[in-house]
């Protein structure tokens, strides 16, 4: 899918530079950027990523190891 994205001369330059001294096109680092960005606010990137967040919710809204029975309740001293 193919989107204009308007930049400023000078930013334009800049990025034409890192590309250069990194040997990667452009389209490479808007790649990477927009990955960042994404990672930043806990989007996933692919399905990879979503699979390995969706594991891990599933693992944190499991409920721990339940108690040995006949283990009381600590509560305060008193």
């Amino acid at each position: 899918m193919r989107k204009l994205i308007e930049f400023d001369d000078d930013t334009f330059d800049k990025l034409k530079q890192l590309g250069r001294d990194r040997m990667a096109t452009l389209q490479e680092l808007a790649d990477e950027a927009f990955a960042d960005l994404l990672k930043k606010h806990g989007i996933p990137i692919d399905l990879k990523d979503a699979l390995r967040k969706s594991a891990r919710l599933q693992a944190a809204a499991k409920p721990g190891p339940a108690a040995p029975k006949g283990a009381r309740k600590q509560g305060p001293k008193r």
